[in-house]
């Protein structure tokens, strides 16, 4: 099964390392599913763990490893993505890109107002990490 992860459920699972979203991350890391992911999401992950408000609230080096995990680890799908202006909000287009390029089953999101409210682009399925987490029968 391949996987969209979008990057605030990775900053929610870095944050709250008991979350649904920490789950998740645990079910890719144990190989339960394929993640699909871009060196674009990987440089706004390392953007974005940075940030002061965050960087004050995770520790860092968890925050390495999983970026190099992903880096590492994840199916990398490269450039050129295909353009993809479907989102209520732009910068969530990419992600739909990902999917699209890597023939993705699910995009598994946070974003309630923007990307869950398509349901579905092109054959990607956009859930919660907790409806992803029900399909596995873990507790979210």
């Amino acid at each position: 099964m391949l996987v969209v992860i979008d990057s605030n459920v990775f900053v929610s699972a870095l944050l709250s390392p008991i979350s649904a979203s920490a789950s998740l991350v645990t079910l890719w890391q144990r190989g339960r599913f394929s993640l699909l992911s871009t060196p674009e999401q990987i440089d706004e992950l390392n953007r974005v763990t940075r940030y002061s408000k965050i960087r004050q609230r995770l520790n860092t080096a968890l925050a390495g490893r999983l970026i190099n995990e992903i880096r590492n680890l994840a199916t990398l799908v490269m450039p050129p993505l295909p353009k993809v202006l479907v989102s209520p909000d732009p910068y969530d287009n990419y992600l739909l890109a990902i999917a699209s390029a890597g023939a993705a089953d699910y995009l598994v999101t946070g974003d309630k107002r923007d990307l869950l409210s398509l349901n579905k682009y092109e054959g990607t399925k956009i859930v919660t990490v907790s409806h992803f987490l029900n399909l596995y029968g873990q507790k979210s």
